[in-house]
């Protein structure tokens, strides 16, 4: 009897699997993406039929896994879709994830005070086709100057804040986010960030999916979705457990996490329908035209194939 119920219990267990829906997304450890992170360790994903697998992948080669059927779906910036659009890596966004409210920024070595100090300069950004080498290409704009202006070196976000607080000679910048930026602004005689996000908006996330997994899994991209806006409310519910399991994903207590979140701010459904109203198409075509003259991408896709609002209806 026992036995027999062991098998029962296996059978009903192996059918409640079968109808989950595997899906492996890749993101970075940036504060932005941590609602995703909440939403597998919380249940939320299972709750939702989800078996989601999260892949740490840097931003340069998150394309690539999707090319290549690794991931089926990734976290990155606005411009990033235009970006791997244009290389022949068909994606589509379904949601916003969050806006940038200070959590992305510039850093440099005492005795720079403006960006155009910068000029001849040495900047450490990661590869073409992200979002820390975007954001540099946009401030530089914004201050009548260009990629050409500065020499860029190839560095991620990480080791770029440790670099201007270790004082590597020769490094005079770096672009970084949090919580990287935080560990800057906690040694102010090593470095100071002069440029944030709150100074240029420009840093916007959003969540998408190769167009196959989308058109064969519409329910669950529909609870990917879904499953976000319920992380977020559980933040909202719940703060301090939730800045605790998000912050523990990046070696950082809840407390520190918390000071991290602050300089974001997630976007729930209502946002999200507002976002996908007008600004997003607005944004896109103004970092295509950007990323056309920094030299990143060598055409523009069609714009109009990059975002899938029926999922957050």
């Amino acid at each position: 009897m026992k036995k027999l119920l062991a098998l029962s219990i296996a059978l009903a267990c192996a059918g409640v699997n079968a109808q989950e829906t595997k899906v492996a997304i890749g993101i970075s450890g940036w504060t932005g993406f941590a609602p995703l992170t909440l939403a597998k360790e919380a249940g939320i994903f299972k709750k939702n039929g989800l078996d989601v697998t999260i892949k740490k992948i840097p931003q340069k080669d998150r394309h690539l896994a999707i090319a290549s059927g690794d991931i089926q779906c990734a976290a990155t910036t606005v411009e990033t879709w235009v970006v791997w659009n244009s290389a022949g890596v068909a994606t589509t966004q379904i949601f916003q994830l969050d806006k940038s409210y200070g959590a992305d920024g510039m850093v440099v070595k005492p005795g720079i005070n403006k960006i155009s100090d910068l000029k001849g300069k040495t900047v450490g950004a990661s590869a073409p086709g992200t979002s820390p080498y975007f954001a540099l290409a946009w401030m530089l704009k914004k201050n009548g100057m260009s990629i050409k202006d500065v020499k860029v070196t190839t560095m991620e976000p990480q080791p770029a804040a440790n670099a201007i607080i270790a004082g590597v000679a020769d490094l005079d910048a770096g672009m970084t986010y949090e919580p990287y930026l935080s560990a800057v602004r906690a040694k102010p005689e090593a470095g100071k960030i002069i440029a944030t996000t709150l100074d240029y908006p420009m840093v916007m996330d959003t969540f998408g999916c190769a167009p196959k997994f989308l058109s064969e899994n519409g329910k669950a991209a529909k609870a990917l979705a879904d499953s976000y806006f319920e992380a977020v409310e559980m933040i909202k519910k719940d703060p301090a457990k939730s800045y605790e399991i998000m912050g523990a994903d990046v070696k950082q207590t809840g407390e520190a996490f918390g000071k991290s979140a602050a300089f974001l701010r997630w976007q729930d459904k209502a946002a999200n329908q507002k976002f996908f109203a007008g600004e997003h198409a607005a944004f896109t075509r103004e970092a295509a035209d950007l990323l056309l003259e920094a030299g990143v991408i060598k055409s523009i896709p069609d714009l109009s194939k990059l975002a899938d609002t029926s999922f957050i209806k």
